[in-house]
């Protein structure tokens, strides 16, 4: 079966999905063929470029045109692009992948979910961390019983790429634009891992508190005829929340695009009655464990050819890296659309998360816990 892709954004996300799109024939001979069809954008000049760098056959400065033109569609722009797209999509029956998170507002992410479930095709969330093979490993490890009773549940979320207050003004700094900023940005994926991880065994998150700050108020307008401008920051620079989860469990979460020193720093730790286990992105190839009956913690090196996903790619030993996560959930997400099956995660997903970072945005206005029971 061959799949004509159309994808909408040709930066940083649209770079990281065109690339795992090329690996999927090399090294998953069994995915299906998925032709780089059209790429989408509003820049006909930059388009063209992007297009010819990426390999798309063709561009379009008009999304719902390419719609007609292509069987599957990614929404890899900003947030405020992820609602309109993505629904008119799903009523057509086009399969969806949408960056995460899924929308600037809950209320958005409640429109794409009713549109998703009231489709007949696959609509997919980017959480590209469920598919680290040690992640994968951490989630087979907990769902055995190996960590017993969940009792804690720890993620942080730390970049430094705005510790500068220097640093420009850009999109994500919006809150028209963005929805949020490190709470949408990074500690989506942290409040996705944790359910992933752990939501079989201690329930999903029933209450919330959380705070945001901003650090710096206002920032430089990079560009032509700028100089001396300024532009307001409307959204979150970090955010830290407590969560209490169905079983008892207690959760803490946190990310910052403030932290310096850290340039990816996604790291989560589960302790259980029975054992402990802990993951940081920053070497991805590893996960810690700690069993009841052993001292203090090991490494377990993933990167056996039984391991998640491994055996598609390089000997034992020798390391993947952070764009791998693209190739296997590209994979993952098109198989499901070649077999006409439901994709896991989904925007029933993508919208839990969103409730999630709703309830800490007003527990943070209201200076009270959020009950989401």
């Amino acid at each position: 079966m061959t799949l004509d892709v159309g994808v909408l954004g040709y930066r940083f996300m649209g770079q990281a999905h065109a690339n795992a799109l090329a690996r999927l024939p090399m090294f998953f001979p069994d995915a299906p063929e998925a032709k780089r069809h059209t790429l989408v954008g509003r820049d006909e000049d930059a388009l063209a470029e992007a297009a010819d760098q990426l390999g798309f056959a063709h561009t379009e400065t008009d999304w719902e045109m390419a719609l007609d033109e292509v069987d599957v569609f990614y929404n890899l722009g900003p947030n405020h692009v992820h609602p309109e797209p993505s629904i008119a999509a799903l009523e057509r029956d086009i399969p969806v992948f949408c960056e995460k998170p899924l929308a600037p507002t809950r209320e958005d992410a409640e429109r794409m979910a009713e549109a998703a479930a009231g489709s007949d095709a696959p609509a997919g969330i980017a959480f590209n961390y469920r598919y680290v093979p040690a992640i994968q490993y951490a989630r087979n490890l907990i769902a055995a019983g190996n960590l017993g009773e969940i009792r804690h549940v720890r993620a942080s979320y730390f970049q430094d790429w705005l510790a500068d207050p220097d640093a420009p003004w850009e999109w994500r700094l919006d809150e028209d634009l963005a929805g949020s900023g490190a709470l949408g940005d990074l500690g989506a994926h942290s409040l996705d891992l944790a359910r992933f991880l752990v939501g079989d065994r201690a329930g999903e998150i029933e209450r919330l508190s959380g705070q945001l700050r901003t650090f710096v108020e206002e920032r430089p307008v990079s560009g032509d005829g700028s100089e001396g401008e300024t532009r307001e920051v409307t959204v979150d620079d970090a955010y830290t929340a407590q969560a209490a989860f169905a079983n008892g469990a207690t959760g803490v979460f946190e990310a910052s695009r403030y932290a310096t020193g850290h340039d990816n720093a996604n790291t989560i730790e589960v302790n259980g009655s029975a054992g402990s286990l802990r993951f940081d992105l920053e070497r991805l190839n590893e996960l810690e464990y700690h069993a009841a009956d052993e001292r203090g913690f090991r490494t377990i090196m993933v990167t056996e050819a039984e391991d998640p996903y491994i055996d598609h790619w390089w000997p034992p030993g020798h390391v993947i890296g952070w764009e791998h996560t693209f190739v296997h959930e590209n994979y993952e997400f098109l198989s499901s659309v070649a077999a006409d099956e439901p994709y896991d995660p989904n925007f029933a997903d993508g919208l839990a998360v969103q409730e999630l970072m709703d309830a800490i945005e007003r527990s943070d206005d209201a200076g009270e816990w959020v009950d989401l029971s």
